[in-house]
């Protein structure tokens, strides 16, 4: 501890950049999407490459490792150590320089893959090793880890496509690894450099017949380092491929010349169905040579999963026909779009050729569904790249495990090993999930294990043994495109012998003698079974604790809760920054803990007892969830299911219970019980944000940011009607923000449901109670209990017209669709699951009555044409903006475009809060606020939640509508130009 504080006291001295050595950072360090984890020494988080080289020297002297990382999304635990973890992706991930016409970029290794790829579009390039982790995978992790990609049968892999490395050396110097000629003494590079090169090059003319004997002759070969690359084959030999693929032992990149392709403008994608998984690959061979650009496998588990996942089951139903085996989706990209149709009709009569064809009574059940129309082709290929998480969503003990991965087998006998590697899991008493890279040999299989058990700790090693031997004996690669980390390092010396073993060795220990950098890989590796290295060690266990949500769809303790935390598989989905919603917080600090995968991993360690007593309910904690904005983004977008705004919810509930809640917390939580006396006196409420001083003082007392007007309280509030219809077809539920601070809102649904033919209800307590209520304000501090209470009372009043069939139709998105996700996992006996499909968004109701001919509502042209649409984060996650982006298409002459945005920032009470005001406000900048500047002044904009109509209103000169109040004035011009 004593050598670890110095350390952290030395480097915060000398680095500019961050420096992280308490528990809570170092354990979301810990681990990679691997099954390993191992607790690393600090985090430092550099701002510029100076930091890095600072840092190099201070673990240099102190004789402790550095470990560089990118996204941390290796699958082998290349990117785990005890060391100092350098992160590059926050500050170093800068383009540094493009040029078109050598078609080459520099870019600093932090740099994510679709970042760089958005940036040369306008240039008609893009960098063609295209990884199913693009939108967080860093060009420096890919060179590090040799990266393939799905279309490496037309680019080649890494090693093909990287001109250059400047690095930083062991020792602290700095080397240019590029093109040098075999003579080095024409060289311009200084005197060691000059001999680092000659003596590596001397290894490969020293062990030329033995690499040529040993190394498989396949593209998809990233085990072990690069030493073919040193072999004669001409005037010059590119030093820069014996780093790509070194993961971090040989040397730091500090800029990366990259070689770019021109892009893809026109493809055809067919997927080929076929009734068993053999003849899919047997059929590999056949279909290569029609040309095409990839074959990507997707299995029938894969494609079970899918549709499972309410995301994916769309698309899934679009492209699979019938219940197949095994599909493998082919696509042909050549730059004559004819080109390409005639491939895709070679692939269909090639198919028929091998005895695939739906409907032909001589045939097998089979053939080709096509996919032409570029939106369908991006939808099968997401799906596509999302596998390895759709694979990891189920939700059992056992999950598909990598170790033996992207083994790599020449085409021919592919069929052969895939069936002969199937029966090596049923003798252990498993299955695999297979899916990726037919077209090269290279299919993701993972075996379904409990790596919590020691029996199938030792099922893993005896299956990757057979496996290895079975694969060298096909001389194949063990490693595919995932590398060596911990999983397969210790395969090298079979794979590749002995003498080149050792050669493994010479080159680690001439770059690095004193093996500071990522010790352990490559070369002098652990054992794979190490289960003191595993994410689920030997003395791995979560004592039982109790919930509030019922989590029993998950495996583990806690009712569930272990299981349902487990499922983040560290793949970093949520690290993307553009798309969707996931992650908003991420999106502007860039930090790992605020990152659904950050505070899942936190979530892990602290119910297991891993990061010191009372973790769960620590300050610490409640820092790593404090950025949350329940946004609800990774409901839907985390293709493995990892819902954060409910495991907060888990976190604020033992917190309240243990420590008690503060007055703001309370004022937010109790808003409904108080709301019906605060709204007798408006004026006193509204003094705040009108008479200097008291917003400031409010934030002194109660922690409301005097930067940020608090919501009017209006004196024409929603009354509780005295007399309503016996058996309205629609209850209209007012919830407490419309109700007491944008009544317009529920004025407009009510005429708007009325002009439409329906008998219109509201949702009203008993007499002398106080309005219905959510419950959304008591979760959102953890008052779990009394929101409980509110949903209890809601459908006790509601029960008799949900009994009838009843539509309950509400605005906010927050509180209608709590109904739909809370409720059920509250309310055990008191909740009905039919009562979910009653519980509907204004735009759902009007949406669904439109396309059941149902709706009689008459509108006209509005004076504005066009309409700007921001959607909530609920809807995104629950899907619901299809019916909104309808439902205001149905006026006439109006034109819709949906920002792309994440979340608002706003969120409920985060964006009044004085410590996450600026927080909020920079979620807004990241799209919505710019957009909504940017439109014309007659543009109308609309937003579906009271937080998004209130963070726009604040951020520019413009008001957001509900569009509850959009039909309704658009119904208003039709009356009124029906009556004259």
């Amino acid at each position: 501890m004593a050598m670890e504080s110095d350390l952290e006291r030395r480097l915060a001295r000398e680095i500019e950049g961050e420096v992280l050595f308490d528990r809570f950072s170092r354990g979301r360090y810990a681990t990679d999407a691997s099954v390993y984890q191992m607790m690393p020494i600090g985090v430092v988080i550099p701002k510029t490459f100076a930091d890095v080289e600072a840092t190099l020297a201070i673990a240099r002297e102190a004789g402790v490792a550095v470990l560089p990382r990118g996204g941390g999304t290796s699958q082998c635990g290349q990117t785990v150590n005890e060391a100092i973890v350098i992160d590059f992706t926050k500050h170093l991930n800068t383009i540094v320089e493009v040029d078109p016409e050598s078609r080459t970029a520099v870019v600093e290794p932090g740099l994510v893959l679709d970042h760089l790829n958005s940036a040369l579009k306008d240039h008609g390039l893009w960098f063609p090793v295209d990884v199913s982790t693009a939108s967080r995978a860093t060009l420096g992790g890919m060179a590090a880890n040799n990266s393939c990609g799905a279309r490496s049968f037309r680019y080649g892999i890494m090693r093909d496509n990287v001109a250059a490395i400047d690095a930083l050396l062991a020792d602290g110097t700095q080397a240019r690894f590029s093109d040098v000629p075999r003579d080095i003494s024409g060289l311009n590079a200084p005197d060691d450099t000059q001999q680092l090169f000659r003596e590596l090059l001397d290894l490969g003319v020293r062990e030329a017949d033995e690499i040529k004997a040993r190394f498989p002759d396949l593209m998809r070969r990233v085990g072990g380092y690069n030493l073919d690359a040193l072999v004669p084959n001409g005037q010059t030999n590119n030093m820069a491929e014996l780093l790509v693929g070194s993961e971090g032992t040989l040397a730091i990149s500090r800029q990366l010349t990259l070689k770019l392709s021109p892009v893809l403008r026109r493809k055809t994608i067919g997927i080929c169905h076929f009734p068993t998984f053999y003849e899919a690959m047997d059929a590999t061979r056949h279909l290569v040579d029609l040309g095409p650009t990839a074959i990507e496998l997707v299995d029938s588990t894969m494609i079970a999963l899918g549709r499972a996942i309410p995301m994916f089951k769309p698309v899934v139903d679009e492209f699979v026909r019938g219940n197949p085996a095994a599909l493998l989706t082919v696509e042909f990209a050549e730059d004559d779009q004819n080109e390409n149709l005639r491939r895709l009709a070679a692939l269909h009569e090639r198919m028929a050729e091998l005895g695939y064809k739906w409907g032909d009574p001589g045939k097998k059940e089979g053939g080709v569904v096509d996919a032409i129309d570029p939106a369908f082709q991006t939808r099968i290929m997401e799906f596509r790249k999302q596998g390895l998480n759709i694979m990891m969503s189920m939700k059992s003990a056992g999950k598909p495990i990598s170790f033996i991965e992207d083994c790599a087998v020449r085409l021919e006998d592919l069929a052969e090993y895939t069936d002969r590697l199937t029966a090596i899991f049923s003798k252990y008493g498993t299955e695999g999930t297979w899916y990726a890279h037919a077209s090269v040999g290279t299919l993701h299989v993972r075996p379904v294990l409990n790596l919590k058990l020691d029996q199938d700790v030792k099922k893993m090693r005896a299956i990757a043994e057979e496996a290895f031997e079975m694969v060298r004996a096909y001389k194949g690669s063990h490693s595919g495109e995932h590398g060596d980390g911990i999983a397969r390092s210790e395969f090298n010396e079979p794979m590749f012998g002995a003498r080149m073993a050792r050669s493994f060795e010479w080159v680690k220990d001439r770059f690095d003698p004193e093996g500071v950098l990522n010790p352990g890989k490559v070369v002098r590796a652990p054992k794979m079974d190490d289960r003191s290295l595993m994410r689920f060690a030997p003395d791995y266990s979560v004592p039982e604790f109790k919930t509030s949500f019922d989590w029993s769809e998950y495996s583990g303790n806690a009712g569930g809760f272990q299981g349902a935390v487990e499922m983040c598989n560290n793949n970093g989905a949520c690290r993307k920054i553009a798309g969707d919603v996931m992650c908003p917080s991420y999106r502007v600090t860039r930090n790992e803990r605020d990152l659904t995968r950050g505070r899942a991993n936190t979530l892990r360690l602290a119910i297991s007892d891993q990061l010191g007593p009372d973790a769960f309910t620590s300050d610490e904690m409640a820092e790593t969830m404090s950025l949350c904005v329940s946004c609800k983004g990774c409901r839907r977008e985390c293709p493995t299911g990892v819902d954060m705004a409910k495991m907060k919810i888990e976190v604020l509930a033992a917190r309240v219970r243990k420590k008690g809640l503060g007055l703001r917390a309370r004022l937010v939580a109790y808003l409904p019980r108080y709301a019906p006396y605060a709204a007798k006196v408006p004026w006193l409420l509204n003094l705040r944000d009108r008479i200097p001083g008291l917003a400031y003082l409010s934030e002194k007392i109660a922690g409301f940011a005097s930067g940020r007007a608090l919501p009017v309280w209006r004196s024409d509030w929603v009354r509780q009607p005295v007399e309503q219809p016996q058996t309205p077809d629609v209850i209209l539920f007012a919830d407490t923000f419309n109700r007491y601070f944008e009544p317009d809102n529920l004025r407009a649904a009510q005429t708007v449901l009325t002009r439409a033919g329906f008998t219109v209800g509201q949702a009203i307590a008993g007499p002398g109670e106080r309005p219905l209520c959510c419950g959304r304000t008591f979760l959102s501090a953890g008052l779990v209990e009394e929101a409980k209470a509110e949903m209890r009372r809601t459908i006790a009043s509601l029960a008799p017209a949900l009994e009838r069939g009843a539509t309950v139709v509400g605005l906010e998105p927050s509180c209608v669709l709590t109904f739909r996700d809370e409720a059920p996992a509250l309310l055990g006996a008191d909740w009905k699951p039919e009562y979910a499909e009653q519980f509907v968004l204004f735009e759902e109701f009007i949406d669904a009555q439109r396309m059941a001919g149902k709706l009689t509502l008459p509108l006209a042209p509005l004076p504005q044409k066009s309409a700007l649409v921001h959607g909530h984060c609920h809807q995104k996650a629950f899907n619901t903006m299809g019916a909104l982006q309808r439902t205001l298409a149905a006026v006439p002459e109006l034109k819709i475009e949906v920002i792309a945005s994440s979340c608002c920032g706003m969120a409920g009470s985060f964006g009044y809060q004085a410590e996450t005001l600026a927080v909020s406000r920079a979620m807004g900048e990241l799209s919505l606020l710019p957009k909504v500047r940017a439109a014309d002044t007659d543009t109308l904009i609309i937003a579906g939640g009271t937080s998004c109509r209130h963070q726009i209103e604040d951020g520019t000169p413009r008001k957001a509508v509900h569009v509850a109040r959009i039909l309704c004035e658009s119904s208003d011009l039709a009356l009124h130009q029906a009556a004259d």
